[in-house]
């Protein structure tokens, strides 16, 4: 997650708090960040099926901290309903496309906005309790939308190319696995930990 120095700092900081992943149950389980337990080194070997997934959705969940530099201190709502079914529409027409079920993919996608805003939200919270870490630069927002629009079209892929991993009893320990893996090797704070198990919750389709 390459951002400007205040975002990255964001990004790399290491609390010492818990953060809520998935279980195979579909209930939270408490995945301690960096710093009080070591979280398993990926090896290629040990990699789910899901890894390329969770990354890809660890890589939109970056372009939120772009999105919420471009809205800081302008009028722009973190809410936008109308780009939000937008996206929703273009991954259901891509899934279908790819041979997906396009209902699924929306179900996801939805989740994946939904953590994208808590990225938001979170950031938007740290500046206005500390100002100094704020965003001194906007990034162009239609850019950072670009980039976005690959992310998402290259997760739908992932989505479509690992239906049967997902449907699989394997799919939620697999997943958790692939969460642990990618939280450490991109050193997720709290907040896009957080975020990331809100946008891996209906990855698993059982």
């Amino acid at each position: 997650m390459r951002t400007t120095t205040p975002l990255r700092r964001a990004l790399i900081t290491v609390t010492a708090t818990a953060a809520v992943v998935l279980t195979a149950t579909g209930s939270a389980v408490a995945v301690p960040a960096s710093g009080t337990a070591a979280a398993p080194h990926a090896t290629a070997g040990s990699l789910s099926a899901l890894h390329p997934v969770v990354e890809l959705a660890v890589e939109r969940l970056a372009t939120a901290d772009l999105v919420a530099a471009a809205k800081w201190g302008t009028d722009s709502p973190i809410d936008d309903p109308a780009r939000e079914q937008q996206v929703l529409d273009n991954v259901a027409a891509q899934a279908q496309q790819l041979g997906a079920d396009p209902d699924e993919i929306r179900v996801i996608f939805r989740d994946q906005i939904e953590a994208n805003k808590i990225v938001q939200r979170g950031l938007f919270q740290r500046w206005t309790d500390h100002p100094d870490e704020a965003p001194a630069t906007k990034p162009d927002l239609s850019v950072v939308r670009q980039e976005i629009n690959r992310v998402t079209s290259a997760l739908v892929e992932a989505l479509a190319t690992t239906a049967d991993d997902r449907g699989a009893v394997t799919c939620r320990p697999g997943l958790l696995l692939a969460a642990l893996q990618v939280r450490h090797e991109d050193h997720l704070d709290a907040l896009h930990t957080r975020a990331l198990a809100r946008a891996l919750r209906s990855v698993c389709g059982s």
